[in-house]
């Protein structure tokens, strides 16, 4: 397999996780009969988004590098947002 379709398929792989987001999203609001936005979104977010990046590094595209490094961070702080009021909410039950 030549390098030009391993990258090429790394690509894809990213898109996929990263649309995949949106496809949990979605599942879960129609099963909750609300909108909602699962703790997966994220996870699918980060997981797509760190497959991007790589593949935005191997392509040296510097604006598709900073597009996908700025949304990482962004991930990140909701995940650790989302930990966080649990692990507060853990600690405030009444034992």
């Amino acid at each position: 397999m030549s390098t030009t379709v391993m990258w090429t398929i790394v690509g894809f792989a990213g898109q996929a996780l990263f649309s995949g987001r949106f496809i949990a999203q979605w599942l879960v609001s129609e099963w909750r009969r609300r909108s909602v936005v699962p703790i997966a979104f994220w996870y699918f977010s980060l997981a797509g988004g760190a497959t991007l990046l790589t593949y935005a590094i191997y392509r040296e595209d510097p604006v598709f590098i900073v597009g996908q490094a700025a949304g990482l961070l962004i991930y990140s702080r909701n995940l650790y947002l989302i930990f966080r009021e649990r692990r507060n909410a853990v600690a405030s039950e009444p034992q």
